[in-house]
């Protein structure tokens, strides 16, 4: 492994002796965690170049795991009962599992890691965000850099707030994704809060023309442009289409592609259907 403090911390999770922790390792190597009496690991769904299918990074989704429910959305089940200091414990613990499932896999040295962070987080931490997780990735040397935030999808209202947390994730070393309902907020928010990278949701992808103008106006800017939830040939052709009118490629996400998995994908580009 080339992170070898994070190999130490493997270590310990793994000794039976050791203190006891919220995070364990299974027979596989794999991490889990507890909260609200729920078990919990990673999956991990790619995120590919549409021209290709080269995979550049991977979205960590925390699962429940249980004899009834394996898979199940921890985050479904919670949202509604957590209060929201414990939305922010469970989404710090969310992005340590994910960190650590992660880079403990070797393919993870060609990808980049996505995390999302939860809508209650922006009002709910006070300051400083992305403060406490850049002191864990310190304290196991892993990588800020290769790590992109997805800030949630922000009401007019919480614009000023967007930019004031996203400042924040910026000042602390990580990249970071913004949430848009259409082109026009795309273009706006790339003017406004310079994010680097816009997601879009592939179902929605109706406007073609301004679509295209949100990519080509994202890559004058250094930025990329994802579809996620592309979910079948119909979505990939519409993607096709605002691709060639734009003159550049987007990144794409979905279960056209791809099934969220523990294991990061094994090779770079994915098989010809």
């Amino acid at each position: 492994m080339r992170y070898p403090v994070l190999a130490q911390y493997l270590a310990r999770l793994a000794d039976p002796a050791a203190t006891p922790s919220s995070l364990w390792l299974d027979a596989a190597g794999r991490a889990h965690g507890r909260f609200f009496n729920c078990t919990m690991t990673s999956v991990f769904h790619p995120v590919r170049e549409l021209a290709g299918g080269a995979a550049v990074a991977c979205e960590g989704l925390a699962r429940g795991i249980s004899a009834e429910d394996e898979g199940l959305s921890l985050w479904r089940l919670l949202e509604n009962a957590a209060s929201d200091d414990e939305s922010v414990e469970l989404d710090r613990l969310c992005r340590m599992l994910h960190a650590i499932n992660f880079f403990r896999q070797p393919e993870c040295d060609r990808l980049d890691l996505h995390l999302n962070v939860h809508g209650r987080l922006l009002s709910a931490v006070s300051s400083n965000h992305g403060h406490a997780f850049r002191r864990i990735l310190d304290a196991l040397e892993l990588p800020a850099s290769r790590i992109v935030l997805q800030l949630p999808a922000a009401t007019p209202q919480q614009n000023w707030l967007l930019g004031y947390v996203a400042d924040n994730y910026r000042r602390n070393g990580f990249r970071f994704a913004v949430n848009v309902g259409s082109a026009q907020e795309g273009l706006a928010l790339l003017e406004r809060v310079r994010p680097d990278l816009i997601r879009a949701d592939a179902r929605a992808a109706r406007d073609a023309a301004g679509l295209a103008r949100l990519l080509g106006a994202a890559a004058e800017r250094g930025a990329r442009v994802l579809f996620h939830h592309a979910e079948g040939p119909a979505a990939l052709a519409a993607l096709d289409e605002i691709a060639a009118l734009a003159g550049t490629t987007p990144l794409v996400q979905g279960y056209a592609l791809d099934q969220p998995r523990a294991a990061l994908p094994a090779t770079a580009v994915l098989a010809a259907a």
